[in-house]
C-alpha cells in the first residue's frame, strides 16, 4: 500500500498542472501515481515536469536510448514501479518487448547497437549503491556521443536516481496500463510489482 494515495484529478486545482497532467493522460493512457502524489507541493511537481521534458524529450541522444538508459539505471538501483514505467515508455519509443527484455542480458544481444551497451554499462554502474561508473565508462562513451550527449545520459540516469528514491519511499501503487506492459516486457525475466502492485 502507497504511504501517500494521489491526489485526484478533480482535486488538483491549478491549472497548468491540470493541463500537464491532462497530457500525460492523452499520450501515456493515465497520469502517474508518483505525480498525482508529488502534487500537494505544486512548485516541487512544476520543476519535476520541467526537468523531466528537458531531460527525456530534448536533446540529440535518440529517446529509445534515454528510456533504455532509464529503464537500466532502476534496475540498478532495485525499482519496480520505475522499471514498469521504464517498459512502458521504451514500448512506447519502439523498443521490441524483445529488446526490452534482452536489457538484463545488453552485453551480449544483438539488438543493441554498441553505442546503446556503453550507455546502458553506465546506466548499471550509475545506478548501483555504491556508484560504480568510472572513467572507463566515460572513454567508451565519447567513443560514440558527444560532451552534451554525454550529459543527457548522465541526466536521466540522475532524474532516475530521484524517482527510484521517491517511488521506492512512497511505495508508490503502480497503474494498471504500465503494470500489463512490465508483466508483457518483464515477466519473463522475472519482474514483479511488488512493494508497489497495492492499490
Amino acid at each position: 500500500m502507497p504511504h501517500l494515495s494521489p491526489v485526484p484529478l478533480e482535486e488538483v486545482k491549478e491549472p497548468d498542472i491540470r493541463e500537464r497532467f491532462e497530457h500525460y493522460r492523452k499520450t501515456r493512457g493515465f497520469t502517474p501515481n508518483s505525480i498525482m502524489t508529488m502534487v500537494r507541493r505544486p512548485d516541487i511537481v512544476r520543476a519535476f515536469m520541467a526537468l523531466n521534458q528537458a531531460v527525456l524529450y530534448e536533446g540529440t541522444v535518440p529517446t529509445e536510448t534515454k528510456m533504455l538508459v532509464s529503464l537500466a539505471s532502476s534496475y540498478a538501483a532495485g525499482c519496480l514501479y520505475c522499471q514498469s514505467h521504464m517498459a512502458n515508455l521504451s514500448s512506447l519509443y519502439e523498443a521490441s518487448d524483445e529488446k526490452i527484455a534482452a536489457l538484463w542480458n545488453f552485453e551480449k544481444s544483438a539488438l543493441f547497437s554498441p553505442a546503446e551497451r556503453a550507455a546502458i554499462a553506465l546506466a548499471l554502474k550509475a545506478g548501483a549503491q555504491p556508484n560504480e561508473a568510472g572513467a572507463a565508462d566515460f572513454e567508451l562513451l565519447k567513443k560514440y556521443y558527444d560532451d552534451s550527449q554525454i550529459v543527457e545520459i548522465v541526466a536521466a540516469i540522475a532524474l532516475f536516481g530521484y524517482l527510484n528514491r521517491w517511488n521506492d519511499t512512497m511505495a508508490t501503487a503502480l497503474e494498471p496500463y504500465p503494470t500489463q506492459v512490465a508483466e508483457r516486457a518483464l515477466g519473463t525475466v522475472g519482474w514483479e510489482a511488488g512493494k508497489h502492485g497495492g492499490r
